[in-house]
């Protein structure tokens, strides 16, 4: 089954990062009622503006309210030849080849923390715009989050 985030959910995923992590309550468009299968919504997503012409960090919260756990296993971006998928383990950064998204539960990407890198980038994003990426799951189907560009300077108030 594909899902994919209507545009109204990307609305709200948007407004939440621009309300500097103020939530991740954002619809991810299933009317499911907890049954077995994962419930992944994103929030708080966002990219700070690079500084360097080869890679970028990203950083988003990925919800899941269902009652099976997931997996996060690539990222495809536009903006990006490749985008991996990466974990901070003490202070060295290593790629994975996902990373788990609880039953009940969230899995955060943020700044010293598990973050996605996009390398070889085919553009140079700048605060203010805001770059797609498409998520892919062990077992849902894709869903795709526009990231807003921020400062590189930037950190939300939340810690993430």
């Amino acid at each position: 089954m594909r899902r994919r985030l209507g545009p109204a959910a990307l609305v709200i995923a948007g407004a939440l990062a621009l309300a500097g992590c103020g939530g991740s309550d954002s619809e991810s468009g299933d009317s499911g009622s907890g049954s077995g299968k994962a419930e992944l919504s994103v929030g708080s997503a966002y990219m700070p503006q690079p500084v360097s012409d080869e890679m970028a960090a990203g950083f988003f919260t990925i919800t899941n309210k269902g009652g099976s756990a997931d997996e996060l296993t690539s990222v495809t971006s536009d903006v990006a030849g490749q985008v991996t998928v990466h974990e901070t383990v003490g202070s060295a950064m290593q790629e994975v080849k996902g990373l788990k998204v609880p039953a009940h539960g969230e899995l955060v990407l943020k700044s010293g923390g598990n973050h996605l890198m996009f390398e070889q980038l085919k553009r140079q994003p700048k605060e203010g715009q805001t770059v797609s990426v498409e998520l892919h799951f062990a077992h849902s189907g894709p869903v795709e989050v526009e990231m807003p560009v921020k400062a590189a300077t930037y950190r939300p108030k939340t810690g993430h």
